[in-house]
């Protein structure tokens, strides 16, 4: 590892400055010193790329019960209901709590909080803060969070290891802004990193979104689980040239439209609630189509009052004017990509992992409350509520999360030894789109996964050693590893279901395959 320029103490770590984090920062607040590193500046994280918005159970007509059932039906089958219900019955007062925080949700004439509609729920019960509803989260967190005096935060640190001593969490080390490694310890760590999206050539997520923390407890001992679900978001931006910016859910949720190449709808030909149907369902309806028809797919907004349009999604508007897109009169060219992570690092009810004093909260972690597939904008609920969670227990003497019975603990098949390959993060990336991307099958991921575990053993001998100082090589370390995760997993669940598909075992399989499969390294 070398040598390190210094080491301090503090009593809490929190690694990521997302809402999972600064939730559970104001939680640790009041109890002790607690130190935020972000890997880049303060406000640059997943949270403020949430277009979309938050679900709470808080509008008219709406309850738990119906929140959960929406949650339970999105997961195909695999939902831990437990965790469900905690998100669903603790969220509205959580949400409330933001708002007294300063968050500014859209809000009618009557200066009623607006309910919004998206794919998969039943009710009206989405908040937004027009479309950056993240973004206004996450500036009313970081505000509350830089006037406690007990929070120091560090940016543009890349955490590089968790440091374990006699099974329990030490610390961590990390690259600080000059390339200097350096030592935190403290005996509670909280990871709240964001997802992976970055792991896959076609993403929606921000370049930090590589999946560090999910590598680290990895590499670290601690369990990870159901990382073979994937969401691919199904309408990015899919224009050559242009990055590939989401085009939220809300979007259809107001009353968009697919249209193939033809003019022609055709989405209630894979599924009866057509545009409104799950992800991955209208994601891999949109493949289908572009394959029957040889051309794109559009989001057309067309039949729409276009003044009002371009209120209800400025964000929007502005980034596909940039391209040349008015999104009120034009068609939109839209694709999937890779969007979040239901797997992660597996955590109980409070973000404990197998790991004592390491905690896990946000996409990072894998409570189950997603099952095989997220239900729209219980993403960032998610962050908020188990956020807060985590920031509780870490309060506590540091334990380890129990594996919980709905889990099956997984070995790895040895594979045959390899010389290492050298892949760059582009390489990885495109091996993974077309091999562990919306459609998989055995040949492709097997091949994928002699190849990325060559890669694997490349990039810890040089991250570890020649190259213990560059972030960049640590940060492809990470990727590598993710990257081995996701496909291993996905070759060992021999089924379909919510956001895996393989294409040769097209169907569920609740016999064999209805629990979480979990990994741990040796």
């Amino acid at each position: 590892m070398g040598t390190t320029a210094s080491e301090t103490t503090t009593d809490f770590i929190i690694v990521g400055g997302g809402i999972a984090g600064l939730r559970a920062a104001s939680a640790l607040a009041p109890a002790g010193r607690v130190v935020i590193l972000t890997k880049a500046a303060s406000g640059e994280s997943n949270t403020g790329y949430a277009q979309g918005g938050i679900a709470a159970a808080m509008g008219p007509g709406d309850t738990a019960e119906l929140h959960v059932a929406d949650t339970l039906a999105a997961g195909a089958g695999l939902c831990d209901e437990s965790a469900v219900r905690v998100l669903v019955t603790e969220g509205p007062r959580l949400v409330r709590e933001l708002i007294d925080w300063g968050a500014r949700f859209d809000r009618g004439s009557d200066g009623a909080l607006v309910f919004g509609l998206e794919a998969a729920h039943s009710v009206h019960r989405i908040l937004h803060a027009g479309d950056a509803t993240g973004r206004e989260i996450s500036r009313a967190m970081w505000q509350r969070v830089e006037r406690l005096s007990s929070v120091t935060t560090v940016n543009h640190a890349f955490v590089t290891e968790i440091l374990v001593e006699a099974g329990v969490v030490a610390g961590i080390r990390y690259l600080d802004e000059t390339a200097t490694l350096r030592t935190l310890r403290a005996s509670r760590v909280l990871l709240a990193t964001g997802g992976a999206g970055q792991v896959f050539r076609e993403t929606t997520n921000p370049a930090v979104a590589t999946g560090d923390g999910i590598a680290l407890a990895y590499l670290a001992g601690a369990r990870v689980a159901d990382l073979e679900f994937v969401q691919f978001h199904p309408t990015a931006l899919s224009l050559p040239g242009a990055p590939r910016f989401l085009i939220s859910e809300a979007l259809r949720g107001e009353g968009a439209t697919l249209v193939n190449s033809r003019g022609e709808r055709f989405m209630e030909r894979y599924d009866a609630a057509g545009e409104l149907a799950p992800r991955d369902v209208v994601a891999r309806g949109i493949v289908r189509e572009m394959e029957a028809t040889g051309g794109p797919v559009y989001l057309t907004l067309r039949h729409l009052h276009a003044d009002r349009v371009r209120r209800r999604f400025p964000t929007i508007a502005e980034m596909c004017a940039r391209v040349g897109i008015d999104i009120a009169t034009d068609l939109i060219p839209v694709g999937p990509a890779a969007h979040y992570m239901m797997g992660g690092i597996d955590t109980d009810e409070w973000g404990r992992t197998s790991l004592p004093g390491l905690f896990a909260a946000g996409e990072t972690a894998c409570t189950g409350v997603h099952g095989a597939n997220r239900l729209a904008s219980n993403s960032l609920l998610e962050g908020l509520v188990f956020g807060a969670r985590a920031g509780e227990a870490m309060l506590q003497p540091p334990m380890s999360a129990a594996l919980r019975a709905d889990r099956v603990l997984v070995t790895t098949e040895p594979r045959a030894a390899s010389s290492p390959e050298p892949l760059d993060g582009a390489a990885i990336r495109d091996l993974m789109w077309r091999a562990a991307g919306l459609f998989r099958t055995r040949a492709r991921l097997d091949d994928a996964l002699t190849r990325l575990e060559g890669a694997l053993e490349g990039a810890h001998v040089a991250a570890a050693h020649g190259a213990g100082h560059d972030a960049d090589a640590w940060r492809l370390r990470n990727l590598a590893t993710i990257a081995v995760l996701v496909a291993r997993a996905a070759l060992r669940r021999r089924e379909s279901r919510g956001g895996h598909f393989r294409a040769d075992f097209p169907v569920p399989d609740d016999v064999h395959f209805k629990v979480h499969l979990v990994e741990k390294l040796d």
